[in-house]
């Protein structure tokens, strides 16, 4: 039995990407060195003992050969650990720097053309959603999610219109409060939603219900009634690779939306990173064969949009302590890729996503063979890996020409 976990740092970004200013970003973010040099700077402790010996800092230094090993030391990290992985950095080939486009990459897709960002939505896609909700809407604008629910929670309470924002994003967001609009409805509306995009060809990639609770004094997400309506995959991905060939499929976290559901036998919809990671840890005690997908996405979402380095940085910490709980259940016969989609440098002057290479670590069960992996041309590197481990069972494969 061979088995797979892919575990995805949501928006760990490990240097800004050689096409970064064609996606407005500067050549000095980097979500993860930028991060550690501030929480340095301003006192924390760091000490990243594991992911030392997984070779993160030697990642820093492919990307940043500047890094001597005394600055690397200061930042938290032993240069002198036994490394146990293969390493290496990988560069992004889709138009763009969001979820999907990065997770369809790591799953085998290349986006020749991004999906489209709105800092407000045209106004005939607002009146129509109008028209076919029977309800008014209010918002529409870019903002975080904790600031519009502080900011129009009330008045949403009093009119009962609808609030719909975006992020950087290619994402249409609609926020309710459970106790006036029903989650049933919330989910309806945005299905409404979904519907219009599609027949209108927007290319907007999701659709996210974002229910709340709460007064006017304390208005707070509801992240585990969270629901995401994304776009079919234009392609096939590795995931249906698997699922064709009669291999286990698991989502963990907001994995199996991304990929709209599609040839997933197992999802385990939960959030926080704490939650997703005991979900694999758990589940290396099971006996299947095929692959387990999971996402971590605290340090986009909780962190990197809120501009939190000190509390990226502690999730780093937290992560560091728990990869070996994992690592050292794997079976001799299993793979463990951690990676992430895109970047998110909390330190610079935007919200945004960055557009950055990402960290690529393979910890191959008990055979602790490292191996210098370099830079590789697309995310789709990770697809190659799992194809290549399963490569006996599959009857097609996925054309990966850039690894050739």
């Amino acid at each position: 039995m061979r088995r797979v976990f892919v575990i995805v740092l949501d928006g760990v970004g490990i240097g800004a990407a050689k096409d970064c200013e064609k996606f407005n970003d500067p050549p000095t973010v980097n979500t993860t060195l930028n991060s550690l040099k501030k929480a340095l700077k301003e006192g924390n402790k760091l000490e990243f003992p594991n992911l030392s010996k997984l070779g993160l800092h030697k990642i820093l230094q492919i990307k940043n050969p500047s890094i001597t090993d005394e600055e690397l030391e200061k930042l938290g990290f032993n240069t002198n650990a036994n490394i146990i992985s293969s390493y290496g950095i990988m560069e992004e080939k889709s138009a763009g720097k969001d979820t999907i486009t990065g997770h369809w990459e790591l799953g085998g897709i290349i986006l020749e053309k991004g999906f489209e960002t709105y800092k407000t939505f045209p106004q005939e896609l607002i009146e129509e959603f109008e028209k076919r909700t029977k309800k008014k809407v209010i918002g529409n604008k870019t903002a975080s999610g904790t600031e519009i629910i502080k900011e129009l929670g009330k008045e949403h309470i009093e009119t009962g219109a609808l609030i719909v924002y975006t992020s950087a994003d290619s994402v249409f967001q609609i926020a309710a409060h459970v106790n006036y609009v029903s989650l049933e409805n919330l989910y309806k509306y945005c299905q409404i939603a979904f519907d219009i995009i599609k027949e209108k060809n927007y290319r907007i990639a999701r659709v996210i219900a974002r229910p709340f609770a709460g007064n006017n004094e304390n208005f707070y997400r509801l992240n585990e009634y969270r629901k995401d309506f994304a776009i079919e995959p234009p392609s096939k991905t590795i995931l249906d690779l698997l699922y064709e060939n009669n291999l286990q499929t698991i989502t963990v976290g907001k994995v199996a939306e991304i990929f709209a559901n599609r040839s997933i036998k197992q999802n385990y919809k939960i959030s926080g990173n704490q939650n997703v990671f005991s979900t694999v840890l758990k589940l290396t005690d099971e006996e299947f064969e095929g692959l387990v997908f999971a996402n971590l996405v605290d340090f986009d979402t909780v962190y990197g949009h809120r501009q939190d380095y000190i509390g990226w940085v502690n999730a780093l910490k937290e992560f560091d302590n728990s990869v070996f709980d994992l690592i050292n259940k794997l079976k001799e016969n299993d793979l463990l890729i951690i990676t992430a989609d895109h970047g998110n440098d909390p330190t610079d002057n935007s919200t945004d996503h960055t557009r950055e290479n990402v960290p690529i670590i393979v910890v191959n069960g008990k055979q602790f063979t490292p191996l210098i992996l370099g830079i590789k041309p697309s995310f789709r590197y990770v697809t190659f890996l799992i194809q290549e481990f399963f490569k006996d069972k599959l009857k097609t494969k996925l054309d990966l020409k850039e690894f050739e």
